[in-house]
């Protein structure tokens, strides 16, 4: 028997809309399998998931 999705494609497009609207950049978007959107946003230029530089950046450019 199928259950139905914890989440929607509208409930998805509903969150970024908000975030975008907030003036926010995004930076990372996490879905739980119980249906929960957890969304992080962008906090460095190089690593948008804990903010801090990565060592390489200087070496690459």
């Amino acid at each position: 028997m199928n259950r139905p999705a914890p989440f929607r494609q509208a409930d998805l497009s509903r969150a970024l809309k908000a975030w975008r609207s907030a003036g926010l950049e995004l930076g990372r978007v996490e879905i739980e399998p119980s249906g929960k959107i957890v969304m992080t946003p962008r906090r460095g230029e190089s690593d948008p998931v804990n903010g801090y530089p990565n060592e390489w950046d200087d070496t690459l450019q």
